[in-house]
């Protein structure tokens, strides 16, 4: 077996993998892979696709000495030691650009659910009822001359800024550096401060990656920083907010509500958000579309194709020695 795959991925990347004469097993588990088990299938191989949820740690890679490639599929890589594969000269790539779109529709589709009270609303129709349309009853906020915060500028963050410029939102960011003014322009965005930010905005959205400087980026003293009347979005990483503070942020009013499709300890999520009616969590959904997925697939794909032609991968993601 030349290719071990951690997870069902879609038809055409076992397609591609057939068509350069690549031997491959594909777990078919329901739950997760177990450690003991992705373990003993790696023993042997020399390509390894997995999917972000699985970590790839340093028994792992010990355990697979003719490992030649990891193919993460997803553009997030916090699951592997990307340290450790670099000593062991194993380049490990990621799947980029390709799940930005996806991600940046459902982070609006979670704007807009959350300030309407869509899913509120469905769960009372589905339940009591109501009594009829009236003035004051069920009010949310439209999202028009609303400021909209965007921690992180890049390709997911673009894309929901060129979409949400098009709702006559005021858009202000932040991240390490200014992007270019000529970028800026196109989306009709600001730089700002992280504080200055979160001061400002009625939405703050994160598109930051996983890593020790992003760890609870945003904690207490960020949100006794926004509006009490402002909302939260997360589709990047659990790990960036402070999720088991977030219920008491939420029930003191130091912020309206969040929407949440990442979390801390995935894929578990604590009875007080779940029991929360500001709140909307969804599974991790952000690049789920057949598109996006088929995108992903394809990358992967190619990139062990490619190292078996002992051709250069595309999308490394650590130095490898």
């Amino acid at each position: 077996m030349d290719v071990f795959i951690a997870d069902q991925i879609p038809e055409q990347a076992l397609q591609i993998l057939r068509e350069n004469n690549l031997s491959f097993e594909m777990y078919q588990g329901e739950k997760l892979i177990d450690k003991a088990t992705l373990l003993a299938k790696v023993a042997s191989v020399k390509y390894l696709i997995t999917p972000l949820s699985t970590q790839v740690d340093q028994d792992i890679i010990d355990a697979a000495p003719n490992l030649q490639l990891i193919a993460n599929f997803g553009a997030g890589t916090n699951n592997i030691d990307l340290d450790y594969a670099a000593q062991k000269g194993i380049p490990v790539t990621n799947t980029p650009f390709v799940s930005a779109v996806s991600t940046a529709e459902v982070t609006i589709g979670l704007m807009l659910a959350l300030s309407h009270r869509m899913v509120e609303g469905d769960s009372l129709m589905r339940g009591a009822g109501f009594n009829g349309w009236a003035p004051l009853f069920f009010l949310g906020h439209q999202l028009e001359g609303k400021t909209l915060g965007i921690i992180g500028l890049g390709q997911i963050g673009q894309e929901v800024a060129k979409r949400m410029h098009a709702f006559d939102m005021k858009i202000v960011y932040t991240q390490r550096t200014q992007a270019p003014a000529e970028l800026e322009e196109k989306l009709g965005a600001t730089y700002v401060t992280k504080d200055e930010l979160l001061k400002q905005a009625d939405i703050v959205t994160l598109h930051i990656p996983a890593t020790p400087a992003t760890n609870h980026y945003l904690g207490e003293r960020e949100f006794k920083l926004m509006k009490n009347s402002a909302i939260l979005i997360n589709a990047a990483r659990g790990q960036v907010i402070d999720e088991k503070l977030l219920p008491e942020m939420l029930n003191q009013k130091e912020i309206a509500g969040a929407a949440l499709d990442v979390y801390e300890a995935e894929p578990a999520v604590s009875d007080e958000l779940k029991a929360m009616k500001n709140v909307i969590l969804t599974p991790h959904v952000g690049n789920a579309t057949v598109e996006a997925r088929d995108a992903m697939a394809e990358i992967v794909a190619k990139n062990v194709c490619a190292v078996s032609k002992q051709e250069t991968a595309k999308y490394i993601v650590n130095d490898v020695k």
